[in-house]
């Protein structure tokens, strides 16, 4: 990559993975080492790093899901290193690499701090997306008629569908460890985070089958949750209010290119904030 006295950017590798856990930590994330993982197993060519001093100093990945769509997250900067444009550096060269591919459409989903750098870099407002998140209820049991397991592939197609992009080794990855719950075509992700159990991503056909899925995952445990959604899904935020969800961050979806809008009233749960 590049290299600068003792700041080196480089790729994110394996062996960066319990100081890249770290850094999210820093920041009060969710993620945990395996959610790392996961981004460096999938898009090794865009999980970029600044190191300095042999530090982890600061991190970017971009995800892509072929040419039509690639998500930009994980923009960290470890705190004794902030204000040093780490940031910024590392936006301009995973955009690079975008554009490099051809990549037709980039997104990511903002904070406030991180909407003015993101306008300078040609991002525009999509649509707002809300992490909403659930206390832990000890007297939480295992409703009648849950949704079992899968092994159907269907729940690829209307993913798809309702993503406009082939997510479909995203999926494989999370489900090999997550087995997913489905009704149908429809279907919920769940795994582990490092503060709560995360809730998504989740398809669905009809609100019927989404609360379904979703009531029987949080209700069969007593896990403290969080829940990405896109509150213009005005039946997944009536989901969430039924099943004592409260938002607690309001990030903004930026989109740069061309427009990509999917079929929000289908997603009832995002993948993440870093996963789109």
């Amino acid at each position: 990559m590049s290299e600068s006295n003792d700041v080196v950017l480089r790729k994110l590798r394996a062996s960066n993975i319990p100081a890249a856990a770290q850094l999210s930590a820093e920041a009060g994330w969710n993620q945990t080492e395996e959610d790392w993982r996961l981004l460096i197993h999938l898009a090794p060519e865009g999980c970029l790093a600044i190191e300095v001093e042999g530090v982890l100093a600061a991190t970017a990945t971009l995800l892509c899901y072929g040419r039509r769509l690639a998500w930009i997250g994980m923009v960290l900067t470890k705190m004794p290193y902030r204000g040093r444009g780490f940031a910024r550096r590392l936006l301009n060269e995973v955009l690079t690499l975008a554009d490099r591919m051809g990549i037709e459409t980039v997104k990511l989903d903002a904070t406030d701090q991180g909407q003015p750098i993101y306008e300078k870099l040609g991002f525009r407002a999509e649509q707002a997306v809300e992490r909403w998140s659930r206390p832990f209820f000890p007297e939480s049991s295992k409703p009648e008629n849950l949704p079992g397991p899968t092994s159907a592939q269907n729940w690829y197609v209307t993913d798809h569908r309702a993503a406009g992009v082939d997510r479909s080794q995203l999926l494989e990855k999370l489900a090999a460890h997550n087995p997913p719950i489905s009704i149908g075509s429809s279907y919920l992700l769940t795994r582990p985070g490092r503060l709560t159990r995360y809730l998504g991503p989740c398809v669905a056909d009809d609100p019927r089958s989404a609360h379904a899925l979703i009531q029987g995952a949080v209700q069969q445990s007593a896990y403290e949750w969080s829940w990405d959604l896109l509150p213009e899904n005005v039946h997944a935020v009536a989901i969430a209010q039924e099943l004592s969800f409260a938002p607690n961050r309001h990030l903004l979806r930026m989109v740069r290119g061309k427009d990509l809008r999917a079929q929000e009233e289908a997603i009832y749960a995002i993948a993440g904030f870093e996963l789109g």
